[in-house]
């Protein structure tokens, strides 16, 4: 009996979803045509198969960049009876496999189904909190001494609250991304694994590579004409973040190693960091929001709305927040602006695995495995570098 329930948990393991299901059909078309062999990596990694199982598919899901090339390029989409639309049915599938390996997964089935719903709930009730502790003790409407946001809220008291947030996301994220890495990859797929290998797939992702469209040219956003505006904003996004990071950590390295306790000037490696970080992120954040209204509506995927705006949002609340911090700076304005801010990075810490934030190291583990495939011969073939 033992023995009977593991197989029918097993079979059920490796039985496809509806979303899983499509990609499939998409992508066995797709094989058979092989048009689109010279685009990105998903078609590459695509013709290294006969058949594909429920790891392959969300291999392919997160190796496509969701320019659109394949899609203006394909003799078989609607209002072709076989009706393949290639980045919609990969990121359906790319969607669900951020609920499918979270950890704890419920509460990325929550956030994929209602993700701009839950970033605003959260970080309204983490604000509406913060700001309620800051009356409790008068200091709502009053200039902090000295313009010093530690006289609101204690650095001890802020670090307390925000390195539990920040060490338990990046576990759970980091359980999430093992979990993705074991499916896709098995131990004896990894023998090609090594220092050229990760270094091809480190300098795609920071280079968003496949943001070329495949050629070079860029994407498709609204038609057939190409532009890299996606690679573009995408870039002053995640660069952007880079920068923030950054200045939080050479903060970090101020106050403990060096004894200077913030709050720095203007012209300051923190400040310089932080403000131009804040500044791209808002530039891209912006961006996407206006590139997602303008697309294409066969690659406009109404069901990844929520996970995708809710995502865009907690970035661009981040950002905001943090500029319109330094501009209250010395006004009565300053304690309810940090507490708005405050709730945002906790919001967007309590919500890094679970959001759209974690397709980057889910992308990233996909392409470093393209790169190992490469470099692994299968029936007397090597596809190169």
């Amino acid at each position: 009996m033992h023995s009977l329930q593991t197989l029918v948990s097993e079979a059920a393991a490796l039985a496809l979803t509806p979303n899983e299901a499509e990609a499939d059909r998409v992508m066995t078309v797709c094989n058979a045509c092989r048009y689109c062999e010279g685009f990105c990596a998903v078609f590459p990694a695509m013709t290294r198969r006969l058949a594909f199982d429920k790891g392959d598919l969300h291999y392919f899901a997160n190796l496509c960049h969701n320019c659109g090339a394949c899609l203006h390029a394909c003799q078989y989409a609607a209002p072709h009876a076989f009706n393949i639309n290639v980045p919609i049915a990969l990121a359906r599938v790319r969607k669900d496999t951020y609920a499918h390996y979270a950890w704890p997964r419920a509460f990325g089935v929550l956030y994929a189904r209602n993700g701009l719903t839950v970033t605003l709930t959260l970080v309204g009730a983490l604000a509406l909190f913060l700001i309620l502790t800051i009356a409790k003790h008068g200091a709502l409407l009053s200039t902090p001494s000295g313009a010093n946001f530690y006289s609101i809220f204690p650095h001890g008291l802020m670090v307390s609250m925000f390195a539990p947030l920040f060490l338990l996301a990046c576990g759970a994220l980091a359980l999430g991304v093992r979990g993705f890495w074991r499916h896709i990859s098995p131990p004896a797929s990894a023998q090609g694994a090594g220092a050229g290998a990760g270094a091809e797939a480190a300098r795609n992702a920071l280079t968003l590579k496949y943001l070329d469209g495949g050629h070079g040219e860029g994407c498709n956003d609204e038609d057939d004409r190409f532009t890299h505006r996606r690679r573009a904003f995408h870039h002053f996004t995640f660069y952007g973040f880079a920068l923030c990071f950054a200045a939080t950590s050479v903060a970090t390295v101020y106050h403990y190693a060096l004894n200077w306790p913030a709050p720095y000037d203007l012209l300051s490696l923190p400040k310089l960091l932080g403000v131009t970080g804040g500044v791209a992120m808002v530039i891209g954040t912006v961006g996407l929001f206006w590139l997602r209204a303008r697309r294409h509506p066969d690659l406009r995927d109404v069901a990844n709305n929520g996970m995708d705006v809710g995502f865009i949002t907690t970035l661009f609340l981040v950002a905001s927040t943090g500029l319109l911090l330094m501009l209250a700076k010395g006004t009565p304005a300053l304690p309810i602006t940090l507490a708005v801010h405050l709730a945002c990075v906790m919001a967007f810490f309590l919500l890094m695995p679970y959001s759209k934030f974690a397709h980057g190291f889910f992308r990233v583990a996909a392409l470093l495995k393209f790169s190992i495939e490469k470099r692994t011969p299968k029936n007397g073939q090597n596809f190169g570098d």
